[in-house]
């Protein structure tokens, strides 16, 4: 039976969700739109916080945290100066065939230290403008060119150039060095990247690439339960936070009578068992009390509790169950899990917080801690900064489990839908929108 959310719980993660949401108000250049990678003073932009922050926008005009008027001014802010940006190898570009460089000087948008053009970053960022296109669906002259530009932009980007030649996509490209070595392949957040760059009328890569991705997956028991792997929690989440992937299956999934959203569901089982296991010996780790994912972590100390002496990684992509793990606790992990597993998701978040009441900073949580590391607070480290996809996260997957806001907007881009079919999904909301599709042609 799925866990009813009483008043009092829905006023905490209410509370939680309008706080995250705060932070693309309070960091962020309202200029040009660029949002700070971090709430560090001095960043640089994340163009993946971008993403995140023009989907929270509006999220943000339906709770009522913004007028609709507000929220599109500041999305078409936004997507005038990605449109408008420079594209070229110059220190002082923005972007390069139409992708862009993962981090950007947050007052001129010019490319910082020294980044890669990232295929990824590219893909949260051009998200977010899908869902604005979506949702600003009005007639008048602001919601007309944000639905203009976020078509002008992505069909800019050439998808079949990233290729760099091969199956999978490269995971991105510098001006002195040319391709990264690493593709995206394995089980990962690249689903949408694919999803994106097959629909592409412009650059497309071909439906074989997708088939090459999948190929590469690596397939593990939970239990008697085979499911896909991979062990940082963010992955399990990040496509899932624009598309609705319950009961659709591409032909990998179809072949195990599987799904995404239930290998979701299966990997918050495994963050949770791992945790209870703790075969670390972490302080603070139970079934409650978890999330491995990538973030920041402590820098190197011997000040530890309970006699420990783990090496700690600072920032890693730390993961469950083969790990690495230091003790580092990704805590919006469990809230991140609404949607998925309800009661997992209120059982962790209200155990956190029980433990730990002082783990908020700003009403937001931060970007990691670790109870093992001794000090004067029971939280031990704690990242004195709040990362703002993380934050974008929150907002769209407490949406999503509080009315599939974001997934049904999703449900309506054409982008999203033909890139799925062109991937070889069917069923779920792919199967009824087909459905009722042939049922208007033929009445």
């Amino acid at each position: 039976m799925l866990q009813r959310i009483d008043d009092t719980d829905a006023a905490l993660i209410d509370r939680l969700q309008k706080s995250a949401f705060d932070y693309f108000l309070k960091y962020s250049n309202p200029e040009n739109g660029l949002v700070a990678d971090t709430s560090v003073p001095g960043v640089p932009c994340s163009i993946a916080a971008v993403g995140f922050a023009l989907s929270s926008y509006t999220v943000a005009a339906e709770r009522g945290w913004m007028t609709r008027q507000e929220a599109a001014g500041r999305s078409v802010t936004t997507l005038r100066f990605f449109a408008r940006s420079h594209q070229g190898r110059e220190r002082h570009a923005t972007g390069y065939r139409g992708f862009y460089y993962h981090f950007l000087h947050m007052d001129t948008g010019h490319r910082a230290w020294n980044s890669e053009l990232s295929t990824i970053d590219t893909t949260l960022l051009v998200a977010g403008m899908l869902t604005a296109a979506a949702y600003f669906d009005q007639t008048d002259a602001v919601e007309t060119e944000i639905r203009e530009l976020a078509k002008f932009i992505y069909e800019r980007i050439d998808w079949h150039w990233a290729l760099n030649k091969g199956q999978t996509v490269s995971m991105g490209w510098k001006p002195g060095s040319g391709f990264l070595r690493w593709r995206w392949q394995g089980y990962d957040e690249a689903i949408l990247l694919y999803t994106l760059a097959l629909a592409s009328p412009t650059h497309p890569i071909p439906p074989s690439s997708y088939d090459a991705f999948v190929s590469s997956y690596s397939w593990m028991l939970f239990g008697k339960q085979p499911y896909l792997y991979a062990g940082p929690f963010f992955i399990h989440l990040f496509p899932h936070a624009w598309i609705d992937f319950r009961g659709t299956q591409d032909k990998e999934m179809a072949a195990r009578d599987w799904d995404y959203f239930r290998n979701t569901q299966v990997s918050i089982a495994v963050q949770r068992d791992y945790a209870e296991r703790n075969p670390g010996h972490f302080v603070g780790y139970n079934k409650d009390v978890w999330g491995l994912s990538a973030s920041d972590g402590p820098p190197p100390t011997r000040n530890m509790r309970g006699g420990r002496r783990p090496k700690v990684l600072g920032y890693a992509a730390r993961g469950a169950p083969l790990g690495p793990d230091d003790g580092t606790i990704a805590p919006w992990a469990a809230l991140a899990a609404l949607p998925f597993d309800r009661q997992a998701s209120l059982d962790g978040l209200k155990a956190l917080l029980a433990t730990y009441p002082h783990l908020l900073c700003e009403g937001r949580f931060p970007g990691g801690f670790n109870p093992t590391v001794k000090t004067a607070r029971p939280e031990g480290w704690v990242d004195d900064r709040c990362v703002a996809i993380d934050q974008g996260l929150l907002v769209m997957t407490i949406e999503n489990d509080r009315s599939e806001f974001i997934w049904n907007l999703m449900q309506q881009s054409p982008v999203i839908r033909l890139g799925l079919e062109r991937a070889g999904f069917t069923g779920g909301w792919l199967e009824q929108a087909e459905t009722e599709r042939v049922s208007r042609k033929t009445a």
